[in-house]
C-alpha cells in the first residue's frame, strides 16, 4: 500500500475529516486533499507527526509493513 492510501484509510478508519487532519499539520484542506490524491507529497515531519498521531510507527504509514507496530516511545 502507497503512503497516500494508508493515511487515508487511517484518516477514514478514525472517522476523521480531510479537514480535521488538515488542521493537526497547520495546513489547509485542500493542501491534505493533494496529499491524499498524490498531488503533493507529504513533507516527512508531516508524516512522522501523523505516525505519532495515530500510533503507529513509520514503517506502517509509509506502507512498509502491514503490521501497525506503535509509535516508539522516547
Amino acid at each position: 500500500m502507497h503512503y497516500r492510501e494508508r493515511v487515508r484509510a487511517l484518516r477514514e478508519d478514525h472517522d476523521y475529516t480531510q479537514t480535521d487532519i488538515a488542521s493537526l499539520l497547520n495546513i489547509g484542506q485542500r493542501t491534505y486533499a493533494d496529499y491524499e490524491l498524490g498531488k503533493t507529497r507529504i513533507p516527512v515531519d508531516s508524516l512522522i507527526k501523523l505516525a505519532h498521531f495515530y500510533n503507529v510507527d513509520m514503517n506502517y504509514i509509509c506502507g512498509i509493513s502491514n503490521i501497525p507496530s506503535p509509535f516508539p516511545k522516547n
